[in-house]
């Protein structure tokens, strides 16, 4: 700050403008690594103690902890990375939010601008390669940029559907002084020309889809993603209170509507239970809200649920009827439509209805657990369930783990259950969690982990233990890569190629040399003690529980094929509830 002519001048670095705007934007957290191209912001950290930086072992560490503290705050999590491979090891977790409309603002180093092309130390086309994978993204090519471009980046974020935006950022352009008159003015407001997302709905559309429900005498909600990210779960519920409407909720839509509720139906699609898959079949209206149709829930899209009407609310118009045809669409937000749909939408019991679910559901015992000796990953997650109340914030990578984490633990508050979905990214369990526990420190947060995903980023553990993060974790340690080894045992005549670990490190000695608490779990009368003194403990804590290499997960319907391909479990052995 410097006086000239009776004037204040403030001359700002584009390092402190980066900082400047991210406060104004409401940032506390930013999970990074540096390196030579983005050295000039990270030395102007100290400058600004509002921003809590958390140093990660490798970059796609911090695009996924961006990725789980964006979805258990709503807010946009915010990774940085130096130019190069710094950039491309963010690839996968940006990816992995885009695919599951998740708000990240990622910040990227880039060579000095006189040097961009020339195939200079750690240059790489960040824009290019990241462009498929992000809503938006930018090269900043004058420092007096900067403030309008990260409230852009922000709102691109946060607004319409959520998704990653991308701000790449030259070294020499950190550098750059830019000069203000009157001190630092962060812009108020934007124009995005072209960029007005619908929010409201058409009230002509809103009335036909409630025209329909009030017909219906078989309905069915298919809740979402979308549910949680516009915090729509007051609306959700009272929408299928007053008409009394079973809830199937997606893969991502689970934890949008308590699983203790009467009208709680479950998830169906590839993994899901049969009855909600039974129901859907069954529905002669299927009312979806703020969900994709993906391939995991329509199995074969041209035979998916046939004889059944379809109503689809989602904020992105491009999502509706790209792959499942509907007869009533209403472009908005999920929580700003059901709001006004509501008031339309008459009073109703649908007890006949409601009957035929539960006599799927009594014909279709998903979710029994065989009576066995045997340390059952379905048995750990009831159990983690039972000791948390289903209150606890649970995270998973990818394969049979995450399948059995989204079958059996009873999830009732909201923004409980984290995951990679869309992307199927093995390896978010770890780094994921982090986030989520870094968003919401007041929460038990369990990551349930595979062996195999787990190893890919369990260089985060060395993070959690020097910020005193205290994540809670369970391996489903079957020395397998079990998802692989399943499909080679039904599709594949048993040829298990390239799917056993022969040599898995020692997890409970790797934890301890990382400073956590370890604790091996081989027996089934273990499990509760484990988890009782694992989140007893004052810290990070990890569980390897060592169970059954062959258990596979069921139901299961095929990749492209319908109910009628559905695998359910043999009944070779007792079950118990």
């Amino acid at each position: 700050m410097f006086k000239q002519g009776g004037r204040q001048f403030m001359k700002l670095t584009g390092a402190q403008l980066v900082c400047e705007s991210l406060i104004k934007e409401g940032v506390d957290t930013i999970f990074g690594l540096p390196g030579g191209a983005i050295l000039p912001l990270y030395q102007t950290l100290p400058e600004y103690s509002e921003l809590r930086h958390i140093l990660v072992r490798h970059e796609q560490g911090a695009a996924h902890a961006a990725d789980g503290y964006a979805r258990v705050t709503g807010k946009a999590g915010v990774a940085w990375a130096t130019s190069g491979p710094g950039a491309t090891n963010l690839i996968t977790g940006i990816a992995t939010a885009q695919m599951d409309s998740v708000p990240m603002v990622v910040i990227t180093g880039q060579v000095s601008r006189a040097s961009i092309g020339s195939d200079a130390f750690q240059e790489t086309d960040t824009t290019g390669i990241s462009l498929p994978v992000t809503k938006h993204n930018y090269l900043v090519m004058d420092a007096a940029d900067i403030p309008r471009i990260i409230k852009e980046a922000f709102h691109l974020a946060t607004t319409g559907r959520p998704s990653p935006v991308l701000v790449d950022i030259p070294k020499d352009v950190f550098t750059e002084e830019v000069e203000y008159p009157d001190g630092f003015l962060y812009p108020e407001s934007i124009n995005l020309p072209g960029y007005k997302p619908s929010l409201s709905g058409n009230t002509a559309q809103i009335k036909r889809a409630a025209k329909l429900i009030n017909q219906s005498k078989k309905p069915v909600i298919l809740a979402g993603h979308g549910i949680i990210f516009s915090g729509a779960y007051k609306e959700l519920k009272g929408l299928a209170e007053k008409a009394q409407i079973p809830v199937i909720t997606t893969l991502l839509g689970i934890s949008s509507f308590p699983e203790d509720h009467v009208l709680s139906v479950g998830m169906p699609g590839m993994h899901g239970v049969a009855y909600a898959s039974l129901a859907i079949e069954d529905a002669d209206l299927l009312i979806a809200l703020g969900m994709r149709f993906d391939d995991r829930i329509t199995g074969k899209p041209s035979e998916f649920a046939k004889t059944s009407r379809k109503i689809h609310v989602d904020i992105d118009p491009s999502e509706i009827g790209k792959n499942v045809p509907v007869d009533v669409p209403v472009v908005g937000d999920v929580k700003n439509v059901l709001d006004k749909m509501i008031e339309y939408v008459e009073s109703n019991t649908h007890v006949e209805w409601i009957q035929h679910i539960e006599k799927l559901k009594s014909d279709h015992p998903s979710l029994q657990i065989r009576d066995t000796d045997k340390l059952l990953p379905q048995y750990i997650i009831h159990e983690l369930s039972e000791a948390t109340k289903g209150k606890a914030i649970m995270v998973t990578g990818v394969g049979q783990h995450q399948m059995w984490a989204a079958q059996h633990y009873m999830y009732t508050e909201p923004r409980s259950w984290i995951t990679s979905g869309g992307s199927g990214a093995m390896g978010y369990e770890v780094p994921g969690a982090m986030g989520a526990q870094v968003g919401n420190p007041t929460r038990i947060v369990w990551s349930i982990a595979g062996d195999g995903g787990f190893q890919m980023t369990m260089s985060e553990l060395a993070t959690l233990v020097e910020n005193n993060i205290p994540v809670k974790f369970a391996i489903i340690n079957n020395n397998v890569l079990g998802m692989v080894r399943q499909w080679q045992e039904f599709f594949y005549n048993k040829s298990y190629v390239a799917t056993t670990y022969t040599h898995n490190p020692d997890f409970v000695k790797l934890a301890e040399a990382f400073g956590m608490l370890g604790i091996r779990v081989t027996s089934k009368n273990q499990v509760k003690s484990s988890i009782e003194e694992a989140m007893a403990y004052d810290g990070p804590a990890l569980i390897d529980f060592v169970v059954e290499e062959e258990e596979n997960v069921y139901p299961m319907i095929p990749a492209g094929q319908t109910i009628e391909n559905l695998i359910e479990e043999p009944a070779n052995e007792e079950i118990t509830t």
